[in-house]
């Protein structure tokens, strides 16, 4: 046998022998024998791909150092504006009688006079006020007018004019969805707290009451909660844009506030009357639909069908004709047969919100305007002087 034969031979030799007795632990196992456990191997690591942000530049963190001044700067100019309301209500109960209780609210200072602008819903019934300014002053206050259709009130304290840090009100009709919202106000009682957001939505109707809407609100996404009623809705100039009034209940992010063109026109009121003189013209009528006007053979099917006229109104002057006769449409009986009110200043009526949104923000007691009603299929303008709702 050559000597690469004797190698060969040994190869398979020294193999046939590592196979056997590789059987042989695997056969002994199999019988009964101790298992043998596998040599752990290394576990792979797995392969993460991180995204990372390139770093930020010296000038984007100066815009961010900015914006977070400017907040700052914002709540230590107006902080000290925003006030904390506590009313004092008492309630009659059949078993205990007088029942005292108290609600807290917020405000801002108006006029180093001392008046207040809040929620009327914030005083409303109030036996007592009690006002904490930012410095921690607790003295009582007046309530100096109330108008709850728009839920605004003015109160007034008696304090040293150096106390008091007067807002700037700004301008509701130029804002614009995505601006800048910044709430300040008392929520739960946490006095002066700041949230921010922007604006939501602008000139929505909000429905205080069955028969009471507040027209052309601000709704934003700042955090409005119970407590920061009254307190002022800010743009980033720190200017007051509205009065936060409400929240959605059961929502995220829905609060709304009275527009300041609103305090604008009716706090000066407040002050110098106690109330504010809401124009009148004094009909009672229906909202025109399509469907109605088909079965009523009306020659318009939007507008206001004049039902009613107030004995001595506005109306009653200007010659606005009322109904005529009764009639059943469907299930229900109806006045018809009276003057279609289509336009107000020649500004289009479709429906009864609208006589009554631009009655509100548009016009004044004692204005003269001008009425256009379809009267036996002819259009007549009407002039008519507005009175004082009763």
């Amino acid at each position: 046998m050559g000597t690469q034969s004797i190698r060969t031979y040994r190869y398979y030799l020294v193999a046939a022998t590592i196979l056997m007795v590789s059987l042989g632990c695997a056969l002994g196992s199999l019988s009964g024998g101790e298992p043998l456990a596998p040599t752990p191997g290394p576990t792979p690591t797995p392969v993460v791909v991180v995204a990372t942000a390139a770093p930020l530049s010296q000038a984007d963190l100066a815009a961010l150092d900015v914006e977070d001044r400017l907040i700052s700067n914002l709540y230590e100019r107006v902080g000290p504006s925003v006030v904390h309301i506590t009313a004092r209500v008492i309630t009659l109960d059949f078993f205990w009688g007088p029942m005292p209780s108290e609600g807290t609210g917020s405000g801002f200072v108006l006029d180093q006079k001392g008046h207040i602008v809040t929620n009327y819903h914030v005083v409303e019934g109030a036996e007592s006020v009690t006002v904490i300014l930012a410095d921690g002053t607790e003295v009582p206050a007046q309530i100096v007018g109330v108008d709850p259709p728009n839920d605004l009130a003015v109160i007034k304290i008696d304090v040293s004019p150096d106390k008091l840090v007067p807002v700037e009100l700004g301008d509701s009709s130029t804002l614009r969805v995505g601006q800048r919202a910044i709430a300040i106000g008392n929520p739960f009682g946490l006095d002066r707290t700041l949230t921010t957001g922007v604006i939501s939505a602008l000139g929505r109707p909000l429905q205080t009451s069955k028969d009471t809407v507040i027209y052309n609100v601000i709704q934003t996404d700042a955090a409005i909660n119970p407590g920061n009623s009254g307190g002022p809705l800010l743009n980033s100039r720190g200017q007051v844009i509205g009065v936060n009034t409400a929240i959605r209940q059961n929502a995220e992010g829905i609060g709304f506030a009275v527009p300041v063109d609103t305090v604008k026109r009716v706090v000066p009121e407040l002050i110098a009357r106690g109330r504010y003189p809401h124009p009148w013209l004094g009909v009672l009528g229906y909202s025109l639909t399509p469907e109605l006007a088909r079965a009523l053979d009306l020659p318009s099917d939007s507008g206001i069908l004049v039902a009613r006229i107030y004995r001595g109104s506005p109306a009653q002057q200007a010659g606005v004709r009322g109904a005529s006769h009764e009639v059943i449409v469907g299930n229900r009986r109806l006045l018809a047969g009276g003057d279609i009110l289509i336009a107000v200043n020649d500004h289009p009526i479709n429906n009864w919100d609208d006589l009554l949104e631009y009655l509100e923000e548009n016009t004044r007691v004692g204005q003269e305007i001008t009425l256009t009603v379809l009267r036996d299929g002819e259009k007549l303008t009407l002039t008519v002087t507005l009175a004082e709702q009763p």
